[in-house]
């Protein structure tokens, strides 16, 4: 009979296609997991896996398993978690998603008011890309995903609003416009920037109210493009150019080493949403995660909103 164990190793060693990488990540000995291996490849009565020195491949006996072998160890945690939450208890091991900013600013409060209620939940934090997290949601590789942008083309992720977070435009003290304060948005072509990648949701988000204010972010001087807010905070600090950035991590890293300057006109802020996946049963220690984010919302904002007023 097939053992979920044995699979998982499976899946953690196709994912990496190594097996030392595999180990550590499993916190197994690399010899135990070659051992696995080769007791599903006896089991199977083929090879999963091409071995060519240390590097490997999957075979097609290997990439057939892999959705099934998902499929079986998903099945087999719910199990394990359903059970023993009828002792009375939430267990289990939720998979959160998320971009940067929300990652590093947003769930840890989140997840330790959860984790004290429930403590006999584990939690993963993945940090990637909003549109990785939500392709990663959509897959069924993780439970929850927090992003900037309801996206419609995901048919079976459901969303709801947890909070709002304001885009700040921020200078070295030393800019000109740090004694003004506020700028005309006619000023904008007249600095350096430096900005998010394109995909990211604090850029979508300046791109578009720019967009709205008939400014183009492309005509705007870029002197960099950094792939995290923090990133930009320190560059602006040490005099570089102008950025925009979420008011979260300028009320953590810089308030009070860089100027906020206002634009005229434009507003800018961007809702952050949760997302779960509709298609799928959701075990108890999802429901109430879930419920326990929508619940606790309200809290959460108002001690974040209370940081962010603090900014000068």
């Amino acid at each position: 009979m097939l053992d979920a164990h044995q699979l998982n190793v499976f899946l953690v060693a196709a994912e990496t296609l190594n097996f030392t990488l595999a180990a550590r990540r499993l916190h197994m000995s690399q010899p135990s997991v070659s051992q696995h291996i080769q007791s599903l490849e006896q089991h199977f009565g083929q090879s999963l896996f091409i071995r060519a020195g240390r590097t490997l491949q999957l075979t097609d006996a290997g990439e057939a398993l892999v959705p099934m072998a998902q499929d079986m160890v998903n099945r087999s945690i719910r199990i394990e978690e359903t059970i023993k939450s009828l002792q009375g208890e939430v267990y289990g091991h939720l998979l959160v998603g998320c971009s940067t900013t929300p990652g590093k600013y947003i769930l840890p409060q989140l997840l330790a008011r959860f984790h004290n209620t429930y403590p006999q939940v584990k939690i993963s934090c993945h940090v990637a890309s909003q549109d990785q997290s939500l392709q990663t949601l959509e897959n069924g590789e993780i439970h929850f995903a927090l992003a900037s942008v309801p996206h419609t083309s995901f048919k079976n992720i459901e969303f709801s609003k947890f909070m709002t977070d304001r885009v700040l435009l921020i200078v070295p003290l030393s800019h000109p416009w740090a004694k003004k304060g506020i700028i005309e948005p006619d000023e904008l072509f007249k600095t350096n920037f430096i900005f998010r990648e394109d995909n990211s949701g604090t850029q979508v988000t300046v791109q578009s109210a720019l967009a709205d204010a008939g400014i183009d972010i492309i005509d705007l001087k870029t002197l960099l493009v950094l792939g995290n807010s923090e990133a930009i905070a320190l560059a602006v600090k040490e005099g570089l150019g102008a950025g925009f950035i979420s008011s979260l991590v300028v009320s953590r890293l810089v308030n009070g080493q860089v100027a906020t300057v206002q634009i005229k006109g434009i507003e800018l802020s961007r809702d952050i949403y949760i997302g779960r996946l509709t298609n799928r049963l959701a075990t108890k220690a999802q429901t109430a995660f879930w419920n326990f984010a929508i619940e606790q919302r309200e809290t959460i904002v108002k001690e974040l909103n209370a940081e962010q007023a603090e900014i000068i």
